[in-house]
């Protein structure tokens, strides 16, 4: 699939800041807990969430995006691509299992925050620029 930078920005910033809000706790959910963390921090966990979910993205396949419309995926072409990237890991059932099912939730995450696609011959660029 052809992903836009904006979008692959989004769609790993979206994700990481789910597992930001896992990893400092109950007290702080969502963005309040992304912005308690250093800016070196949330670079380490973008650079983490980031290796895990866009080598999935780039690996979905083509779809056709009308202007207006967010990107669907069925379940199977998620898994399939989670499993074509995941690759031999050579540890035991039961932990691939953990990963993959953990690859599909930060992915499923990452898809759900992708913004709308714009149409390209609609853009209106202000005199100012």
């Amino acid at each position: 699939m052809r992903f836009t930078e904006h979008e692959l920005t989004v769609a790993v910033t979206a994700a990481a800041k789910v597992v930001a809000a896992g990893k400092v706790g109950r007290r702080a959910k969502g963005e309040a807990a992304w912005e308690s963390m250093s800016k070196l921090d949330r670079y380490h966990l973008l650079e983490a969430v980031g290796s895990q979910v866009l080598p999935v993205l780039l690996a979905l396949p083509d779809v056709e995006v009308p202007a207006g419309t967010r990107p669907t995926f069925t379940d199977a072409q998620i898994a399939a691509a989670v499993e074509q990237t995941l690759g031999e890991s050579g540890v035991g059932r039961l932990r691939q299992k953990v990963a993959v099912a953990a690859r599909l939730t930060l992915v499923r995450t990452a898809l759900a925050q992708l913004p709308v696609r714009q149409d390209p011959d609609a853009l209106i660029v202000p005199d100012s620029l």
